[in-house]
């Protein structure tokens, strides 16, 4: 179906991996129109409960295609990071979590497609960078923004001024990843956290996720009131009704995501 992106939907669970293995999955507009069309999919897809986004090989994204990126005139160059921005907004929005699960190198266009995912898990080996100034340009698949709100603005102001390359420890130190395992345990370890967050409501994993999104950049009176027509929208639910009467009933909820 693809040409650049394995998919598969198991129990629940969506597995995107970038699968360029020979460019270390390096993004192309070729790849990123794939991305943005797979993730149309899942968004659309009820079957879907969460998803699981990696790399193929020893990197998980090295980063934007630079051999394609040097041919690029200004308005070629825009239409790219256009696409880019399209396909990390739509990640960043869709009402399913994605988990990222970082098994190698996440520079540049890497790192900041990891940044679009709710959650990120690092391999031991996973190395994590915004390498673009030493390129002559600067991210531009929204790593200006995501990085200084995940690690701060003068951390951020660090790695993207420096170029700095950092290993999934010094990652998990500043809040750029929320867990490192051993390289064998990473996708089993995302599996058990997709599957952990499909055995909730589906509708309110959603609307968690929106909630804390939109929320994030907004003052707290203002963030205050949209989770509480949040948090109200959920009452007219057919999974709040089963997940409170599953609890005052003692047995397991049967959540059908309506």
């Amino acid at each position: 179906m693809y040409e650049n992106i394995k998919y598969e939907v198991k129990e629940s669970i969506a597995y995107v991996t970038v699968n360029r293995p020979q460019a270390l999955n390096a993004l192309n507009m070729d790849v990123l129109g794939e991305l943005y069309d797979v993730f149309s999919t899942i968004e659309k897809d009820a079957e879907v409960k969460a998803v699981i986004l990696t790399g193929e090989g020893r990197a998980f994204v090295a980063g934007a295609d630079i051999a394609q990126m040097y041919e690029l005139s200004p308005i070629e160059g825009r239409e790219m990071m256009t696409l880019g921005h399209k396909v990390m907004n739509l990640i960043e929005s869709i009402e399913k979590p994605v988990i990222a699960a970082v098994n190698g190198f996440a520079l540049g266009g890497g790192c900041e497609l990891s940044m679009a995912c709710d959650i990120r898990i690092a391999s031991e080996k996973a190395k994590f960078g915004q390498p673009e100034v030493g390129l002559g340009i600067i991210p531009g698949f929204g790593g200006t923004q995501r990085l200084a709100r995940l690690v701060g603005k003068g951390m951020a102001k660090y790695l993207i001024m420096s170029a700095e390359t950092i290993p999934a420890s010094e990652a998990y130190r500043i809040g750029l990843v929320e867990k490192v395992v051993a390289p064998e345990e990473l996708l089993p370890e995302a599996e058990k956290l997709a599957k952990t967050i499909a055995s909730k409501a589906p509708v309110a994993i959603g609307s968690a996720k929106t909630a804390i999104n939109n929320g994030y950049d907004m003052d707290m009176k203002s963030a205050s009131r949209f989770e509480i027509e949040t948090f109200t929208a959920a009452f007219s639910t057919d999974d709040k009704r089963e997940g409170m009467g599953a609890f005052l009933e003692k047995r397991a909820p049967e959540f059908t995501g309506k």
